[in-house]
């Protein structure tokens, strides 16, 4: 007989399909083996000796604060620890409780059988500006097209060009400006059909130059303002792009001054619904979800987006993280901008197992070996 401790990241279902287990044993243990580990903050008293009974009837457990028995505070922070099955078990139970119990299963029933995208891709950054704040990713002129054509023969899925700067702090530029620099890049990946051998995203939040770039053959439009101007929206619809929806807390030139917020998760959840809604009333099919990391976010905000990212996967798009060589690398591991590699793709992975799908990275060749590796030691 051998023993061996297998790690709780393996892909459960491969390695129950390897044993021979029949299908419907399959579903059941990989239920089993998905673990949930849910916050519920601001909970009736009521309700939370409730919940923990109810949990403990299909084999979870709700942690609750010394002197919830005996009522002791009026409302309570919680965390429920279930698996899969046990999930719904209790989404089931709560739909006919009091204390806003009915509301809560609705909530809890959102994180069941959560689905991440296991299609990665990788995103590489070219900027047309001399301002960003990587110089290496600095590409003006006839620099811009060996560089993509570099990033695509590492392994970049997607190419994404800015012509402004939206690191912090930064100097916004007229319109004109920001066509000037990006359209003869533009144009020789239109006449060369670039858009042919991969996809191409602009970072822009400017209706011309958007415009420009869509009739010309790219596909993704990359608006960190999360499609704030309603034009930039309609030109999305029309052309039937795909709109990477981020947040951001303020301006770039303003969002480091002091931001703060209450529960960054749910304030953060809370504007991908809206723009989700307003993406979709002008008729634009395809959003993907970037949380924003480093745009108006303190460290533990930026933290807190990467390690439950899990957490966005409720709503049901594409999770775009991009923390290439930010300086939240800097505030845990003091470190200058060009030594920062080691950390991005730290950050990656974790958001990798955490459900994002998507990288948007300075260093694509590295970020290909890592993930490529990551896929092979999980299974």
């Amino acid at each position: 007989m051998v023993v061996e401790k297998l790690s709780n990241a393996i892909d459960l279902h491969r390695e129950l399909k390897q044993l021979g287990v029949d299908g419907g044993g399959v579903s059941i243990l990989e239920d089993k083996g998905s673990l949930h580990l849910i916050r519920i903050r601001d909970l009736h008293v009521g309700a939370a000796n409730i919940l923990k009974q109810d949990a403990l009837s299909v084999g979870a457990d709700l942690a609750v604060p010394r002197g919830t028995v005996t009522a002791t505070t009026p409302r309570v922070d919680t965390l429920l620890i279930a698996t899969e099955r046990q999930l719904q078990e209790l989404v089931r139970k709560e739909r006919v409780q009091p204390f806003g119990l009915k509301l809560l299963s609705s909530e809890l029933e959102s994180f069941c059988r959560l689905k991440r995208n296991e299609n990665i891709s990788i995103m590489g950054i070219l900027n047309a500006n001399d301002d960003s704040f990587y110089h290496a990713s600095r590409c003006p002129g006839t620099k811009a097209i060996v560089r993509i054509e570099t990033m695509i023969t590492e392994g970049a899925d997607i190419i994404d060009l800015g012509g402004v700067s939206s690191r912090p702090g930064s100097v916004a530029v007229s319109e004109k400006e920001e066509l000037c620099r990006v359209r003869p890049i533009i144009d020789v990946l239109y006449e060369q059909k670039f858009y042919e051998k991969t996809r191409l995203s602009l970072d822009s939040y400017t209706p011309s130059v958007i415009h420009y770039a869509l009739e010309k053959g790219f596909q993704i439009v990359n608006d960190i303002t999360g499609l704030e101007n309603d034009e930039v929206a309609r030109l999305c619809g029309s052309y039937g792009a795909t709109v990477v929806i981020m947040h951001m807390q303020g301006s770039p030139q303003m969002m480091q001054e002091n931001p703060s917020y209450g529960n960054v998760l749910t304030e953060v959840e809370q504007f991908f619904e809206e723009r989700i809604l307003k993406a979709s009333s002008f008729g634009i099919k395809e959003t993907i979800l970037d949380c924003g990391i480093g745009f108006g976010k303190r460290l533990a905000d930026n933290l807190a987006l990467i390690t439950h990212q899990r957490h966005f996967l409720r709503l049901g798009k594409p999770l775009l993280v991009g923390a290439s060589r930010k300086s939240l690398i800097d505030k845990i591991s003091p470190s200058p901008t060009q030594d920062r590699l080691g950390g991005s793709i730290a950050i990656h992975l974790k958001a990798l197992e955490e459900g994002a799908s998507i990288l948007r990275v300075h260093d694509v060749k590295e970020h290909v070996q890592a993930v490529k590796l990551w896929q092979t030691l999980r299974g």
